[in-house]
């Protein structure tokens, strides 16, 4: 079985973060936690991958 890797394009991140911060934005500071939690939850449930999404989490908390 072949497995495909898709990727964004630069200009599609560039799309993806600034729809972000305007979202967490939209949140305000009270709610941007509990925004970003449910867009976790929503991306890992699309991805259909818990690895995945486990090695997600710790490349995002590389270099914090």
């Amino acid at each position: 079985m072949t497995t495909v890797v898709k990727s964004l394009s630069i200009p599609g991140l560039e799309t993806v973060f600034d729809s972000l911060a305007v979202a967490i934005d939209q949140a305000g500071p009270e709610k941007s936690q509990l925004f970003l939690a449910k867009l976790a939850l929503l991306n890992a449930n699309a991805l259909a991958d818990e690895n995945l999404f486990q090695e997600h989490i710790r490349a995002a908390l590389q270099d914090l």
